[in-house]
């Protein structure tokens, strides 16, 4: 078993005496043995490297369970099934509010066709697309950052907050930003 396991065990048999009566140690490595199977049912590929995370919630939510209410007849394979689901689900949702937006490509993303009948206009998409990234090189970071979140889908105050900028400064700087990039757009010939 993970470190992970010889933590969560060493803090039970420290814990009040309660929760020892409730699960004892050989009940506790079954309901572990349990609720990885339930946890392996549920999480998806994306989420493998997350499992011994997911099985140590899962523990915790079981054995607050048994705290308040000891009642070893709940401790079914359904209900151990649908404590692994929301704990996935929870797992899931802390992921959407971490994850951070890239303001800077690295790498040019593969461009998907417009049409895939129609390659000219697939190829006018491209040439777009590559105009747009270079005109974005062209401006100053600030500005550049800026317009990045904004054409992301971001609005003002929230570009402002993932900036920590003011939001004067933030609306500003998407102005200009985007009236830069029109003029850069109209000398290569494209018009927004």
């Amino acid at each position: 078993m993970g470190a992970s396991w010889r933590i969560f065990h060493v803090e039970l048999q420290q814990r009040p005496e309660p929760v020892a009566k409730a699960l004892p140690a050989e009940g506790l490595a079954r309901l572990r043995r349990d609720l990885e199977r339930a946890v392996a049912r549920v999480c998806p590929p994306a989420l493998a490297d997350r499992r011994d995370d997911l099985v140590q919630t899962a523990m915790i939510r079981v054995v607050e369970l048994q705290r308040r209410d000891p009642d070893p007849a709940r401790l079914t394979p359904a209900y151990l099934y649908r404590v692994a689901y929301t704990a996935l689900i929870d797992e899931m949702r802390s992921q959407d509010r971490r994850r951070e937006v890239a303001l800077e490509d690295t790498e040019a993303p593969s461009l998907q066709p417009v049409a895939p009948g129609d390659p000219e206009r697939s190829a006018g998409a491209a040439q777009i697309a590559r105009a747009i990234r270079d005109c974005l090189q062209r401006l100053v970071q600030d500005r550049r950052l800026a317009v990045t979140l904004y054409l992301q889908g971001h609005t003002i105050p929230e570009a402002a907050e993932l900036l920590a900028w003011d939001g004067k400064r933030t609306e500003n700087l998407v102005y200009r930003g985007l009236s830069g990039l029109r003029a850069c757009l109209a000398t290569k010939g494209i018009e927004p």
